[in-house]
C-alpha cells in the first residue's frame, strides 16, 4: 500500500472512531435549583454495623443488588458529577438497593425520587435512565467493590450497577438536610481512590467513550 493509501486508511479509521463516540448534552449548574427536606434516617452508624446488616440481609435474600446514577452538569466549562456527601467526609452516588424482583431502571428511578425530589415523590417518570456504564462486585462482606468477578469467587455478596442518567435543561433537587449534593469535576475524581473510593474515582474512565456537548442557556 502506498503512502496515499495508508493516509486514506488512517483517515477512515479516525472517522469511524469519531462516529462511535456519542455526545452527552450537559447543562450549566446554575440551571438547577437546590432545596432541602427532612433528613434521612441512616441504618448504619459504623462500618461494623453495615457489615452486620449486610450479612443478615444476605442470609435472608441473597445477593444485594444496588443501582447508582451518574448525573452530569457543567461548571467552569468542565463536566462535573453530582455526588451526595455525608458527614462532610463520605461521598456516594445517588441510588441504593433494589427491592426483590424490582428492575434496575424502576429501582433507580424510585431511589432518585426518594433522595432528590420533593417529599420522595413516587412519580419517577421524569428521570431519563440511559446506558449502564459498568458493574462492580463485592466478593465478601469486608472487601471493596471490584470492576470484575473472579472465577474463584463463589457467591458474591453485592453487585452495584452504574447508570448514566440524562438531566433536563433545568430541575429542582430537593435533598435531605443531613446530605449535601455537590458538583465535583471529573479531573478531581480521576484515580482519586483515597477520597472517593474505587467506583466514583473510576467514573472518568467509564465516560471516556463519550464526548460532552455543553449547552449554554
Amino acid at each position: 500500500m502506498g503512502d496515499d493509501g495508508r493516509m486514506h486508511a488512517m483517515e477512515d479509521d479516525e472517522s469511524a472512531a469519531a462516529d462511535q463516540i456519542r455526545a452527552i448534552d450537559i447543562y450549566p449548574l446554575s440551571n438547577y435549583y437546590f432545596g432541602s427536606k427532612e433528613p434521612l434516617i441512616f441504618k448504619d452508624k459504623t462500618l461494623a454495623d453495615r457489615v452486620i446488616r449486610m450479612k443478615s440481609n444476605y442470609a435472608a435474600y441473597g445477593l444485594r443488588t444496588s443501582v447508582e446514577a451518574v448525573l452530569l452538569v457543567e461548571l467552569f466549562k468542565h463536566p462535573h458529577v453530582l455526588l451526595l456527601q455525608i458527614r462532610n467526609s463520605i461521598f456516594s452516588l445517588p441510588g441504593g438497593r433494589l427491592r426483590p424482583n424490582e428492575s434496575d431502571i424502576d429501582g433507580l428511578k424510585r431511589k432518585l425520587s426518594r433522595k432528590l425530589s420533593a417529599n420522595g415523590s413516587p412519580d419517577a417518570s421524569d428521570w431519563e435512565v440511559g446506558d449502564c456504564l459498568g458493574t462492580w462486585w463485592r466478593p465478601d462482606f469486608e472487601t471493596l467493590l471490584n470492576p470484575y468477578l473472579s472465577n474463584n469467587v463463589k457467591g458474591a455478596k453485592e453487585c452495584t450497577k452504574l447508570f448514566l442518567v440524562k438531566l433536563p435543561e433545568s430541575r429542582k433537587f430537593i435533598v435531605p438536610k443531613n446530605l449535601k449534593l455537590i458538583a465535583v469535576p471529573l479531573c478531581q475524581l480521576h484515580e482519586n481512590h483515597k477520597m472517593y473510593g474505587p467506583v466514583i474515582s473510576g467514573i472518568p474512565q467509564l465516560l471516556s467513550k463519550f464526548s460532552f456537548n455543553i449547552i449554554e442557556t
